[in-house]
């Protein structure tokens, strides 16, 4: 059976058949010739927690963007870059999606650019030298929670969702190929 990417419409959440719909992970898992499942072995597991979350967390009109990454997924488990995913993921986590999300509340701004400044996180020495400054950044936006201000904040979500998504498509191709080979 092949599957027309084309013609793919990708679901939220995980489905007990292809007739009720399939994820970007079920989706993969066709592709590739598995059985149906959203936890395929062909997959990095790194790779596949990531693509569920944001399967999951894209609005409808918006999961197509996944669809690219079908054929690029098979082939990643045990490839031995999981380590090197990880770290990738927490360093975009770190410093940029959660900047993005400090940024929106102007008392937060100095920790949003005191993350963005932080060396990349690409091993344990850098995450350890990056606790100060992220406990800082959490106890921060924890206290501004509690503000008032924080609600109006909110308003401006929808364009540092959008940014975010584009970064997130980045991080998802430097993911699967991270040594930079595609």
């Amino acid at each position: 059976m092949s599957i027309d990417l084309d013609a793919l419409v990708l679901a939220k959440g995980s489905h007990d058949d292809r007739e009720q719909g399939v994820c970007l992970m079920e989706a993969v898992a066709w592709f590739a010739g598995q059985e149906h499942t959203d936890h395929p072995p062909c997959v990095s597991p790194v790779l596949a927690a990531f693509g569920r979350s944001w399967n999951d967390a894209l609005p409808d009109d918006q999961r197509h963007i996944l669809k690219p990454f079908i054929p690029l997924l098979p082939g990643t488990a045990g490839d031995g870059h999981e380590l090197a995913r990880s770290y990738l993921a927490v360093d975009w986590l770190a410093r940029e999606h959660a900047p993005a999300f400090l940024a929106l509340t102007p008392a937060l701004i100095p920790h949003a650019d005191a993350l963005r400044a932080l060396s990349p996180l690409r091993d344990a020495r850098a995450v350890q030298a990056a606790k100060p400054a992220l406990a800082a950044a959490r106890d921060a936006a924890r206290a501004a929670a509690r503000d008032a201000a924080w609600d109006a904040a909110w308003a401006a979500l929808a364009p540092t969702a959008a940014a975010l998504q584009d970064s997130a498509i980045g991080l998802y191709r430097a993911m699967i190929s991270p040594g930079g080979a595609s």
